[in-house]
């Protein structure tokens, strides 16, 4: 069972997953029309694809006959808190409130998220450091 902090994906399986989180279940032929009309992406380009995320245990399958069946084994919010913790592990905990700056300016988002993440930064203000301290023992921080 793969973990919500070990979910790794390259961008390419990204796009297969997000046909399944759509989709409660997908056949591979399903999988490749789609992306092949989306992405310009040949059938074995695919299949390899589909056979890596099973592998990684984040696409799980089921025979039917003569086709497989494919469904999310991890939703596509684990997928995304993992993406999103992995970035910000990449960078210095100081350049962090940059990182999400920049995320929140460039997403498209509903008065809704914008409430939610209102309320989110109220609550973290309680909690907040008056400086982030540089955690990589780099001088020019």
């Amino acid at each position: 069972m793969v973990t919500t902090n070990s979910i790794k994906i390259t961008d390419a399986e990204w796009e297969v997953m997000r046909v399944a989180w759509a989709n409660e279940t997908v056949t591979s032929r399903e999988i490749t029309s789609i992306l092949e009309n989306k992405k310009q992406w040949k059938a074995p380009t695919i299949k390899t694809l589909i056979g890596r995320l099973v592998d990684k245990g984040v696409l799980q399958t089921i025979r039917e006959g003569n086709k497989f069946i494919y469904s999310a084994a991890v939703t596509e919010e684990e997928s995304m808190d993992s993406y999103t913790n992995d970035v910000l592990s990449r960078v210095c905990h100081k350049q962090s409130g940059h990182v999400i700056s920049n995320m929140i300016a460039e997403a498209t988002l509903s008065k809704v998220d914008i409430a939610m993440l209102k309320k989110l930064l109220e609550q973290k203000e309680n909690t907040a450091l008056d400086e982030v301290p540089c955690e990589c023992h780099l001088h020019h921080h």
